[in-house]
C-alpha cells in the first residue's frame, strides 16, 4: 500500500507550464517521456464508490499499468492499493472486491466510466539526482458510459496538472503549487478525474448535520464522525493493518457510547447499540490476541536468554501470531456477510435521518453539559458501590465496572471537547487514569490465565515450564503494582473534583 500525496489544478487548454527550477531543494528539471493511458473505472449503479471519495480502476499504459484502489486519508492524500493486470478487463478482482464491501454491501461492481489521458511528466530531482516530486500535464477524454444511469452516453474533455510528492517534503509540494498558480493554475474543482467527470450524478455520502449550535447538531455530528471512522477503517482491517482492529473497535465502541449517553436527544437506538457490541465483540478476540502476543514479545525481550528455556517463543508469540491470523479470518468471514452489511445500512440511515426528541432543538452547551458530568457520577457511583462489598471477588468484579463506566465517561466528554472545551477535558483525563490504571491490572490478571494454560500444555508436551513461572511472576507483579497504586490515583481524582 503507498500514500499518494499531491495537489491538483485546472488548468485552460493553452496553459503553460512555468519553469519550477525555483523549488527548494530542486537541482534538476527533467521532462519524462509522455505516455497514454486508458483507465476503465468500476463502481455500483448508484456511485457508492465516488460518493465516498473512492476511485477503482483498471488502466493500461505508463509505469504502472494494473488495477488500482484509492481510499481518501485527508484532503490531498490517498492510499493507494495496486493489483496486477488480469486477463478479464470487466471483473475486479477478488481482493479488490473485499476491501470495497463496505460500500458495495452486496451490490455489482460495474465499469461506469472510462478516462483516456495524454500525460507529459516533469520530474523535479535534488543533487543526488534522486526525485522529490512529479508534475504531470494531463489531457484528458472522459466518457460515461449511459446503459449503467439509463442515459446517452456523455464524453467531456479537460486539461488539468497533478503536483505528487516523490521524496519531497511539504514545502516542494507548496512551492510547486504557488508557481502554477502564479501562472494562471486554480486548485481543482473536483477531488479527481472521475468525480470531475460523473459530476452531479454522484450523490452526497450523507446529509451533513447543521452547524447552528444545538444539542442535535452536536450530537448527530459526532456520530456521523464515529460511523466515517468505523467504515473508513474496514479495508485495513481486511487487510490486517496495523492497529485497523483497534482503530475500528474504538469507533463501534464510541458509538454505542455515544448513543447510551446522548439517548435524550436521539432517541430509539437499543437495536443498533445491540449490534454495535456484536462487532465490537467480533473485532475483540483479534484485538486480545493481537495485545497479548505484544505484550509477551515485549516481555520475552527483557529476559537474560539463559532464563529462557524449552520452545517458550514458540508458544507465546509465534501460536498467538497464528491464533490471531485465524482470528482475523473469521472478522472477514463475519464482515462479508449481511448482518454486518445490514448495521452499516442503519448507521447510514441514523445520521442521514436521525430520530431526534425535542432536546434536540435546545442549546447544545446547556443541554449536553450535564451530560458530561453524569457520566463522571456514575463512575464514582459504580466505585462507591464496589468498595462497600466484602467479598474480594465479588468486590474484583465489581471494579470492572468501574473500569467500564469509566471508559464510557471518558468517550462521552472527548465527544464533547469542542463544544465545552476545559472542563470535558477534565473529565476525559480524569476518566482515563481511572481506565488505564484499573486496565493494567485486568491486563496483567489476563496474562497470568494465559501464562498458567501455556504451562500447562507445555507441561502435558514434556517441556520445561520454568520461564512460564517466571513470567507469571513478573505479570502478577505488575498487576500488584496498579493494584496498589490505584487508591493514590483514586484520591488524586477525586480531589481535583472537589
Amino acid at each position: 500500500m503507498a500514500i499518494e500525496i499531491e495537489d491538483k489544478f485546472d488548468v485552460p487548454r493553452d496553459y503553460e507550464v512555468p519553469a519550477l527550477t525555483g523549488v527548494p531543494g530542486c537541482a534538476e528539471v527533467v521532462d519524462m517521456v509522455t505516455h497514454r493511458l486508458t483507465a476503465l473505472y468500476f463502481d455500483t449503479a448508484d456511485l457508492r464508490l465516488a460518493a465516498r471519495g473512492i476511485t477503482l480502476r483498471r488502466r493500461r499504459g505508463g509505469e504502472d499499468a494494473g488495477w488500482h484502489l484509492k481510499l481518501p486519508k485527508a484532503r490531498g492524500v490517498r492510499d493507494e492499493i495496486a493489483h496486477p493486470l488480469t486477463r478479464s478487463a470487466k471483473i475486479v478482482p477478488r481482493e479488490l472486491a473485499d476491501l470495497v464491501q463496505a460500500y458495495t454491501r452486496g451490490e455489482t461492481l460495474h465499469p461506469v466510466a472510462e478516462l483516456e489521458t495524454l500525460r507529459k511528466v516533469t520530474s523535479l530531482r535534488d543533487a543526488g539526482g534522486r526525485p522529490l516530486l512529479e508534475v504531470a500535464d494531463d489531457h484528458v477524454k472522459g466518457t460515461v458510459f449511459g446503459a449503467v444511469f439509463g442515459a446517452d452516453r456523455h464524453v467531456d474533455r479537460w486539461r488539468e496538472i497533478e503536483a505528487e510528492l516523490i521524496g519531497g517534503d511539504a514545502a516542494v509540494l507548496k512551492r510547486t503549487g504557488k508557481l502554477l498558480r502564479k501562472a494562471g493554475a486554480v486548485p481543482a474543482s473536483s477531488q479527481n478525474k472521475l468525480a470531475r467527470l460523473l459530476g452531479p450524478r454522484i450523490p452526497p455520502a450523507a446529509i451533513p448535520a447543521p452547524d447552528d449550535g444545538s444539542a442535535g447538531a452536536v450530537v448527530v455530528g459526532y456520530l456521523k464522525d464515529q460511523v466515517a471512522a468505523l467504515v473508513a477503517q474496514d479495508p485495513y482491517v481486511r487487510r490486517a493493518g496495523d492497529d485497523a482492529v483497534h482503530q475500528m473497535r474504538v469507533a463501534s465502541r464510541r458509538l454505542r457510547s455515544a448513543l447510551r449517553s446522548f439517548s435524550d436527544v436521539v432517541t430509539g437506538t437499543s437495536g443498533i447499540q445491540d449490534e454495535l457490541r456484536w462487532i465490537a465483540n467480533v473485532l475483540g478476540e483479534a484485538r486480545d490476541l493481537e495485545v497479548i502476543r505484544e505484550r509477551f514479545s515485549r516481555l520475552m525481550e527483557t529476559l537474560d536468554p539463559v532464563l529462557v528455556t524449552g520452545p517458550v517463543r514458540a508458544r507465546l508469540v509465534d501460536d498467538l501470531a497464528e491464533r490471531e491470523h485465524e482470528a482475523l479470518a473469521r472478522v472477514n468471514e463475519v464482515m462479508s456477510g449481511q448482518r454486518y452489511f445490514a448495521l452499516l445500512d442503519r448507521l447510514d440511515a441514523l445520521v442521514a435521518n436521525p430520530p431526534l426528541t425535542p432536546l434536540a432543538i435546545k442549546r447544545a452547551d446547556r443541554t449536553l453539559a450535564p451530560v458530561a458530568r453524569k457520566g463522571w457520577r456514575r463512575v464514582v457511583r459504580r466505585y462507591e458501590a464496589a468498595q462497600a462489598i466484602e467479598d474480594a471477588e465479588r468486590r474484583e468484579i465489581a471494579m470492572h465496572d468501574v473500569r467500564k463506566a469509566a471508559k464510557r465517561a471518558r468517550y462521552t466528554a472527548d465527544a464533547l471537547r469542542p463544544l465545552l472545551g476545559e472542563p470535558a477535558a477534565v473529565i476525559a483525563k480524569r476518566a482515563k487514569d481511572v481506565q488505564e490504571v484499573l486496565g493494567l491490572y485486568q491486563d496483567g490478571v489476563i496474562a497470568q490465565q494465559i501464562l498458567l494454560d501455556e504451562a500447562q500444555r507445555a507441561r502435558e508436551a514434556g517441556e520445561d515450564t520454568f520461564t512460564y513461572g517466571l513470567l507469571a511472576g513478573l505479570e502478577r507483579a505488575a498487576a500488584d503494582r496498579s493494584h496498589l497504586e490505584f487508591p493514590a490515583v483514586w484520591a488524586r481524582v477525586t480531589a481535583e473534583d472537589t
